[in-house]
């Protein structure tokens, strides 16, 4: 494929959120996509972007963007200076259900104490002396990593540094498991003479890939894998589910192993790793290894039980390299060198199902890998929660499928997509009059580029509006009922059917499906608002009866 725009318009590399998706261009440029609530796009609102939009960062002369990774609803960057840059959640501050049920807490995985940030923040990392002055020969950070709540990275000596709600460390065996909500970023000791390559997180647990040497050589198979964290389902792959609250390394990539890890991914509650086979031979077999939670086949084992030790995936062919994994809450994403895509776990709104024949109304979870497609000169796969993007053609093409509420897919759609879909890449202003306007008609390119201007400009006004509402609406159901809106099972029948909202009818149906615990919330809510109501109307009656009073002495007086 020709190279059309250039390094700037190439995607070098992509990450997705619980519902959001970020790429990097080699040029440095960041773009973001999907559900904007808590900032988590970084451009500056929680208006949802159906298409990529351009994240401005308050950069140096001559400092780019390097990496990129994504949490569950917060954004991590890193820059060629080694400055780390944060946006999107960091508290409850503004979460839906403050003002009746949770109380405000600091996760901190923005690296501060400050509030949700709707913008990309420096990130103030500790110097290795404990000083506050930066030193040009300290090192810098070279990779960074967002988990579901927490954020990591490693330095160029490979240290790792941890913060947010990460697992904490433990000096003593006797006080257990625990985790720790920071906001500066906290040193892993563990690993001191060690250089940690690669780290990956899921809910509460952590993956690394360390070398046993204090210099890794790029290629050598010298990593061992080490995890720790919560070990509820057996996600930590060390034979039981004891939880652990400092690096255990998992025998089956240990030094004297066969198996020589290279990549590494986590799902919430399951990992996975790619690790060639050691041998003498110049061809490498690649075999993909997951372990923990498996109830929606997520482990790509046949099966639907958790693995407390690390079991190799049925079904993907031999003697093909692995080049990238993924894990989404329950699913996982693995693509191979020459572009095949497979794709296990839970299938609803994912698109695992290959076959022209699947329909939205199959059900079912993928216990073993299923192809998805076949793609030009692959670069990367990730997972969102329940949404799969794929990078390929060398980095100018990305496809998406599965959910696609909120924008998540990047094609202007909200459908859910169970094939994969091209997003819309370049971005629409970026992409040059061909783009939007036919070449043979260069006079009406102008008048169509300004349509679509206004086009743009009509949809984000629409999407502030239906932002607004929706915040509007979890609040006040949050506030009666206790628990979030989810469109798909608390938008009333007759409005999803007709269009027509009869509340009689619905206020009866919701009567008669309701529990008593949410009957008690109701007679709560309503008690306590007849009860404002009443208040008010007493406190008008007062001052009525005060105002006739003074007006009734007024007129004796005058006569």
């Amino acid at each position: 494929m020709a190279e059309t725009g250039g390094v700037r318009r190439k995607v070098i590399a992509i990450a997705a959120g619980e519902a959001h998706t970020l790429a990097l261009t080699g040029d440095g440029d960041v773009y973001s996509w999907g559900r904007g609530t808590f900032g988590r796009l970084g451009n500056g609102s929680e208006v949802d972007q159906y298409f990529p939009v351009k994240i401005e960062f308050n950069l140096r002369d001559k400092v780019k963007i390097v990496g990129i990774s994504a949490g569950a609803y917060h954004s991590l960057a890193l820059a060629d200076d080694g400055s780390v840059w944060s946006w999107g959640y960091n508290s409850f501050g503004s979460f839906w259900c403050e003002c009746c049920f949770f109380d405000s807490r600091i996760d901190g995985q923005l690296g501060d104490d400050g509030e949700n940030s709707f913008i990309p923040r420096l990130v103030k990392l500790p110097m290795p002396d404990g000083s506050e002055t930066k030193d040009e020969m300290a090192p810098k950070i070279s990779s960074v990593k967002a988990g579901s709540m927490m954020s990591l990275a490693i330095n160029d000596h490979g240290s790792l540094w941890t913060w947010g709600n990460c697992p904490e460390q433990e000096t003593s065996s006797e006080r257990g498991f625990s985790l720790a909500q920071t906001s500066t970023p906290i040193s892993i000791w563990n690993f001191h003479g060690q250089t940690v390559v690669k780290v990956a997180c899921g809910t509460e647990h952590i993956v690394a890939l360390v070398s046993t040497e204090e210099k890794h050589e790029a290629g050598a198979l010298d990593l061992v894998c080490y995890t720790w964290g919560n070990n509820n389902h057996g996600q930590l792959g060390l034979g039981d589910t004891e939880m652990r609250p400092n690096p255990r390394i998992v025998e089956k990539f240990n030094t004297g192993s066969p198996w020589a890890p290279y990549e590494i991914a986590c799902g919430a509650f399951h990992t996975c790793v790619l690790a060639y086979r050691k041998t003498e031979s110049v061809a490498l077999e690649s075999v993909c290894w997951t372990f923990g939670r498996g109830d929606n086949g997520q482990l790509g084992q046949g099966t639907t039980r958790k693995s407390l030790y690390p079991e190799m995936v049925q079904g993907l062919p031999e003697n093909s390299l692995l080049l990238s994994v993924d894990c989404g809450l329950f699913h996982t994403s693995v693509v191979s060198s020459s572009g095949d895509i497979w794709s296990w776990g839970m299938e609803n709104g994912l698109g695992l199902c290959p076959e022209a024949t699947f329909t939205e109304s199959d059900g079912g979870d993928a216990l073993t890998p299923r192809l998805i497609g076949k793609f030009p000169e692959p670069v990367q796969v990730t997972c969102g929660a329940a949404h799969t993007v794929l990078l390929a053609d060398g980095g100018h093409k990305l496809w998406a499928w599965g959910r696609g509420r909120n924008g998540v897919l990047g094609n202007g759609q909200e459908n859910d997509f169970f094939t994969p879909k091209v997003v819309s890449w370049p971005p629409l202003d970026e992409a040059g009059p061909e783009a939007v306007a036919s070449v043979e008609n260069p006079e009406g390119s102008t008048e169509n580029e300004e349509k679509l201007s206004g086009v743009m400009r009509e949809m984000d006004v629409l999407r502030s509006k239906l932002s607004v509402m929706e915040r509007y609406a979890s609040i006040l159901h949050g506030s009666v009922f206790g628990k979030p809106f989810e469109e798909d099972r608390d938008i009333p029948v007759s409005l999803r059917e007709s269009g027509m909202f009869d509340i009689a009818k619905e206020w009866e149906r919701m009567l008669e499906s309701s529990d008593r615990g949410k009957l008690v919330r109701l007679q709560m809510f309503y008690r306590n608002m007849l009860a404002g109501v009443e208040d008010k109307m007493m406190k008008q009656r007062i001052k009525e009866m005060i105002k006739e009073c003074l007006e009734s002495s007024s007129a004796s007086t005058t006569r």
